[in-house]
Protein backbone atom coordinates (compact mmCIF):
# COMPACT_ATOMS: atom_id res chain seq x y z
CA UNK A 1 0.00 0.00 0.00
CA UNK A 2 0.99 3.92 -0.65
CA UNK A 3 0.60 6.66 1.28
CA UNK A 4 0.86 9.53 0.36
CA UNK A 5 1.40 13.14 2.46
CA UNK A 6 2.13 16.95 1.22
CA UNK A 7 2.12 19.99 2.75
CA UNK A 8 3.26 23.90 2.41
CA UNK A 9 6.20 24.82 4.49
CA UNK A 10 7.33 28.44 5.07
CA UNK A 11 11.27 29.10 5.83
CA UNK A 12 12.76 27.39 9.19
CA UNK A 13 9.52 25.41 10.19
CA UNK A 14 9.62 21.46 10.70
CA UNK A 15 6.83 19.43 10.06
CA UNK A 16 5.82 15.72 11.96
CA UNK A 17 4.70 13.55 9.80
CA UNK A 18 3.10 10.83 12.28
CA UNK A 19 3.64 7.19 11.69
CA UNK A 20 4.13 5.65 14.96
CA UNK A 21 1.96 2.56 16.24
CA UNK A 22 1.59 1.46 19.08
CA UNK A 23 3.07 -2.06 18.25
CA UNK A 24 6.07 -0.87 15.56
CA UNK A 25 4.22 -3.95 13.37
CA UNK A 26 3.90 -1.29 10.37
CA UNK A 27 6.89 -0.11 8.31
CA UNK A 28 7.58 1.94 5.74
CA UNK A 29 9.74 3.29 2.90
CA UNK A 30 10.13 6.17 0.76
CA UNK A 31 8.95 5.14 -2.88
CA UNK A 32 8.83 9.36 -3.95
CA UNK A 33 10.02 12.53 -2.80
CA UNK A 34 9.65 15.80 -4.70
CA UNK A 35 9.45 20.01 -3.79
CA UNK A 36 8.20 22.76 -5.94
CA UNK A 37 8.28 26.03 -4.61
CA UNK A 38 4.62 28.08 -3.58
CA UNK A 39 5.31 30.88 -6.83
CA UNK A 40 7.29 28.81 -9.83
CA UNK A 41 8.53 31.14 -12.45
CA UNK A 42 7.89 34.16 -9.96
CA UNK A 43 10.86 34.94 -8.10
CA UNK A 44 14.48 33.77 -7.38
CA UNK A 45 14.50 30.70 -4.65
CA UNK A 46 16.95 28.25 -3.23
CA UNK A 47 14.79 25.42 -1.20
CA UNK A 48 16.37 22.94 0.84
CA UNK A 49 13.84 20.27 2.43
CA UNK A 50 14.91 17.35 4.08
CA UNK A 51 13.32 14.06 5.81
CA UNK A 52 14.38 13.15 8.87
CA UNK A 53 14.64 9.88 11.51
CA UNK A 54 14.28 12.78 14.50
CA UNK A 55 13.18 15.27 15.67
CA UNK A 56 15.80 18.31 14.85
CA UNK A 57 16.87 21.01 16.90
CA UNK A 58 17.94 23.52 14.30
CA UNK A 59 16.49 23.85 10.78
CA UNK A 60 18.85 24.59 8.67
CA UNK A 61 20.25 24.16 5.02
CA UNK A 62 23.33 21.74 5.67
CA UNK A 63 22.72 18.62 3.89
CA UNK A 64 25.29 16.01 5.88
CA UNK A 65 24.93 12.61 3.32
CA UNK A 66 27.07 11.06 6.48
CA UNK A 67 24.30 12.03 9.45
CA UNK A 68 22.58 8.37 9.81
CA UNK A 69 18.80 10.38 10.58
CA UNK A 70 19.06 11.72 7.28
CA UNK A 71 16.57 9.54 5.40
CA UNK A 72 16.25 12.30 2.22
CA UNK A 73 17.35 15.66 0.95
CA UNK A 74 15.96 17.97 -1.74
CA UNK A 75 16.79 20.65 -3.33
CA UNK A 76 15.85 23.38 -6.11
CA UNK A 77 16.59 26.58 -7.45
CA UNK A 78 16.10 29.02 -9.92
CA UNK A 79 15.56 32.91 -10.78
CA UNK A 80 13.13 34.61 -12.44
CA UNK A 81 15.73 35.90 -15.00
CA UNK A 82 15.47 33.73 -18.17
CA UNK A 83 19.27 33.23 -18.41
CA UNK A 84 19.29 31.57 -15.25
CA UNK A 85 18.90 27.71 -15.53
CA UNK A 86 16.41 26.09 -13.16
CA UNK A 87 17.63 22.72 -11.47
CA UNK A 88 16.97 20.37 -8.88
CA UNK A 89 18.33 17.59 -7.37
CA UNK A 90 16.19 14.83 -4.62
CA UNK A 91 18.27 11.91 -2.80
CA UNK A 92 16.64 9.36 -0.25
CA UNK A 93 17.52 6.04 0.97
CA UNK A 94 15.61 2.65 0.97
CA UNK A 95 15.69 2.34 4.96
CA UNK A 96 12.56 0.77 6.63
CA UNK A 97 11.20 2.56 9.18
CA UNK A 98 8.26 2.26 11.91
CA UNK A 99 8.47 5.50 13.68
CA UNK A 100 7.95 9.38 13.08
CA UNK A 101 9.36 11.34 10.48
CA UNK A 102 10.06 14.80 10.59
CA UNK A 103 10.39 16.96 7.27
CA UNK A 104 12.59 20.33 7.48
CA UNK A 105 12.58 24.08 5.17
CA UNK A 106 15.13 26.33 4.46
CA UNK A 107 14.96 28.55 1.93
CA UNK A 108 18.28 30.44 1.56
CA UNK A 109 17.47 33.23 -0.93
CA UNK A 110 14.28 35.23 -0.05
CA UNK A 111 12.48 32.96 2.84
CA UNK A 112 9.55 31.55 0.42
CA UNK A 113 7.04 28.83 1.42
CA UNK A 114 8.19 25.25 -0.85
CA UNK A 115 5.52 22.64 -1.03
CA UNK A 116 6.31 18.64 -0.59
CA UNK A 117 4.84 15.22 -1.45
CA UNK A 118 6.10 11.89 -0.28
CA UNK A 119 4.88 8.50 -1.13
CA UNK A 120 5.58 5.61 1.30
CA UNK A 121 5.28 2.31 0.73
CA UNK A 122 3.59 1.21 4.25
CA UNK A 123 4.00 -2.86 4.32
CA UNK A 124 4.14 -5.14 7.97
CA UNK A 125 6.97 -6.10 9.66
CA UNK A 126 7.09 -9.39 11.00
CA UNK A 127 8.97 -9.64 15.16
CA UNK A 128 12.41 -9.28 13.67
CA UNK A 129 12.37 -6.22 11.15
CA UNK A 130 10.12 -4.76 13.51
CA UNK A 131 12.89 -5.08 16.67
CA UNK A 132 15.72 -4.00 14.06
CA UNK A 133 13.91 -0.62 13.10
CA UNK A 134 12.77 0.36 16.60
CA UNK A 135 16.20 -0.51 18.07
CA UNK A 136 17.83 2.00 14.87
CA UNK A 137 15.06 4.69 16.14
CA UNK A 138 16.19 4.47 19.48
CA UNK A 139 19.58 4.68 18.89
CA UNK A 140 19.49 7.55 16.68
CA UNK A 141 17.52 9.40 19.66
CA UNK A 142 19.89 8.68 22.44
CA UNK A 143 22.56 9.86 19.65
CA UNK A 144 20.86 13.00 19.27
CA UNK A 145 20.61 13.93 22.54
CA UNK A 146 16.95 13.47 23.14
Amino acid sequence: MIKTFRGLMADGVQDTIVLHTNDGAVGYRIKKFEIMTQRPGTTAYEHVVQIWKTKQVAVDNVVDFSNQTLLAAAFIQDDSAPHYVASSQVVFDTEIFNQDIYVTHSETNAALACNYYIELEQFSLDLSENTVATLKDIRNTKTQGF
